[in-house]
């Protein structure tokens, strides 16, 4: 398998180095030379495949022959360690919980799935080293640092927006030390994102060996297909369409939902549900992609005015918007909804979400409107108990703390403030 660049101007290169240059030198997203869908015949056999046969043979063709089968077969077992499970909220309306990994994020998946190729490819390299350079917004930060924690010859840097996380989400990538660094930016999530990829282009930072682990890079956000084709192979026997509502920020988990039913998976409609920042909800009124610098939410992790991956989408469809229109919708909605959608489904249905999950549900019941008889599947996208300042308060109640959570939560945050790039390269240097 090659991967080209999205912006054309840089040359075709390998899974490998995709992964180890996260962006290409053109600037441009990497993305599949070639999409392959799977035989009609895996899907009609699903439901008797584990999720671990189903993500191998979801995954094969986008790496080939550079990991050794057993090898590919052993990433995915440890990456795969935990539940996904569909849980009914009300007539044909499930949630599918992505928060039962080590960090209780979606994101545990792919940070998991992308360290363990990364360090197959450096075993080999003892005098390889590799850092790790991502923006965070909420979850990333914490499910990369946990991914790559004592990964060999691997140096991770976190950047995230100062006051603009939560706490939890801020003591998973503060307080594990050792290969891991947190530089709090005094700024919001696009700065971070955009820093880091100035510093991925600059000649002068070139022997750091830096790659990105945000979902630009295609071992982050490839294996996010996973999770959309066990919901499907839960589903199947319903025999109804199938509607998935992804709350979206950077748009690599709902872009991968969208491969995934371009390899054939049978998924009638997506939603991306966003907050305020409606960069997409806006373009789909028009094709015309304006974005506007991000707004600070209860949603933190969806607060992005550019995403990065909305490109990755518009390739899967050629850029033809009105082939597009026919498979997705997005919808934005307020704080004030959001908690709304957080009581409604606490009172109504005795199920406690989160903001992001809130926002899916949102998202889903519009959209569901426009379609007959169908089952609808909102991603849950991180434990509640991460938006312990939100959720308590709104549902008066009062979380327990997990196992997970627990042991972080009187470890000494350490961080280091930067405020420019200048700061940035100063300390990569």
């Amino acid at each position: 398998m090659l991967y080209k660049s999205l912006n054309l101007k840089a040359p075709k290169v390998t899974f490998e180095q995709a992964v180890t240059q996260g962006l290409a030198p053109d600037k441009g997203l990497y993305f599949p030379d070639t999409i392959i869908p799977l035989e009609n015949s895996f899907f009609e056999i699903i439901a008797t495949r584990s999720n671990e046969e189903i993500a191998y043979t979801v995954i094969k063709q986008f790496i080939g022959s550079e990991i050794e089968e057993n090898d590919l077969r052993k990433i995915i077992s440890e990456t795969l360690c935990f539940d996904f499970p569909l849980t009914k909220i009300e007539e044909n309306i499930y949630s599918l919980e992505l928060y039962h990994g080590p960090t209780m994020a979606f994101k545990d998946v792919g940070a998991r799935f992308m360290a363990r190729c990364l360090a197959y490819f450096n075993k080999n390299k003892p005098n390889q080293k590799n850092t790790i350079l991502v923006a965070t917004s909420g979850d990333t930060g914490g499910a990369v640092a946990n991914g790559f924690l004592n990964v060999q010859g691997v140096e991770v840097v976190i950047l995230y927006p100062s006051g603009k996380v939560s706490d939890i989400q801020e003591r998973q990538l503060t307080t594990l030390g050792q290969n891991i660094t947190a530089l709090e930016v005094d700024s919001v999530f696009d700065d971070c994102q955009d820093m880091v990829k100035r510093a991925f282009l600059d000649p002068e930072l070139a022997h750091k060996n830096l790659t990105s682990a945000n979902s630009i890079n295609v071992a982050r956000w490839l294996p996010q297909l996973f999770y959309f084709f066990f919901a499907y192979k839960e589903l199947k026997k319903m025999n109804l369409p199938i509607i998935i509502s992804v709350p979206s920020g950077n748009f690599g988990n709902i872009c991968a939902g969208i491969l995934a039913k371009k390899l054939g998976l049978p998924i009638h409609h997506f939603v991306a549900a966003t907050n305020i920042n409606d960069t997409i909800p806006r373009f789909m009124l028009n094709g015309m992609y304006n974005p506007k610098p991000s707004k600070a939410t209860l949603s933190n992790a969806m607060d992005v005015g550019n995403p990065s991956n909305f490109i990755r989408i518009q390739e899967l469809y050629q850029h033809d918007f009105s082939s597009f229109k026919n498979d997705f919708s997005s919808y934005t909605f307020s704080d004030e909804e959001t908690l709304v959608a957080l009581k409604d489904l606490y009172t109504k249905n005795q199920y406690i979400a989160e903001p992001h999950g809130a926002i899916g549900y949102l998202g889903l019941k519009e959209e569901m409107k426009k379609h007959g008889k169908s089952v609808g599947v909102f991603l849950e996208t991180a434990h509640p108990i991460k938006f312990l300042d939100t959720v308590e308060p709104a549902l008066e109640i009062c979380l327990p703390i997990p196992t997970q959570i627990e042991s972080i939560m009187n470890k000494e945050k350490k961080s280091i403030k930067i405020k420019t790039y200048t700061d940035l390269k100063n300390y990569l240097s």
